[in-house]
């Protein structure tokens, strides 16, 4: 994990997407923020990239591939896994059920989207604390 690296957001509602990167502007997060409307296409991108990324924020209601599916190909891909790339899923359904299959899948971070402009400012500002702060096994560590 790089503190600078790119924020993956994978995200299929254009109205989300506006507003999560508003917020991750206002809020002076200098990371860019990578967008990817469906989740295959993020996964490719991860495949291939030599980016060392921040955090992926995913969706999990999305066409085509899933965000739990998105996930489990990410877990089944030994590179991948290597990156341990923190994963949190920044979604509107909730369900006792999903938050389990989740954390099944090794997520750091299950977040139900607040409902409020201000409520997702918060959370996108905790988690980005959070993980700058954290110690992983890929962060830079001096």
């Amino acid at each position: 994990m790089a503190l600078n690296g790119p924020i993956i957001l994978v995200e299929d509602d254009r109205n989300d997407v506006e507003i999560i990167a508003q917020a991750i502007k206002e809020l002076k997060i200098e990371n860019k923020v990578l967008v990817f409307h469906q989740a295959q296409q993020a996964y490719d991108y991860l495949l291939v990239t030599t980016d060392r990324p921040f955090i992926i924020l995913c969706d999990i209601r999305m066409p085509y591939l899933d965000g739990l599916s998105f996930r489990k190909n990410i877990c089944k891909n030994p590179e991948l896994r290597k990156k341990t790339i923190p994963f949190i899923f920044l979604t509107g359904i909730v369900s006792i059920s999903i938050v389990n299959e989740a954390y099944d899948l090794d997520v750091q971070g299950f977040y139900q989207k607040a409902g409020s402009y201000e409520g997702i400012k918060e959370q996108l500002l905790a988690i980005c604390i959070y993980w700058k702060q954290c110690l992983h096994p890929n962060k830079d560590i001096k």
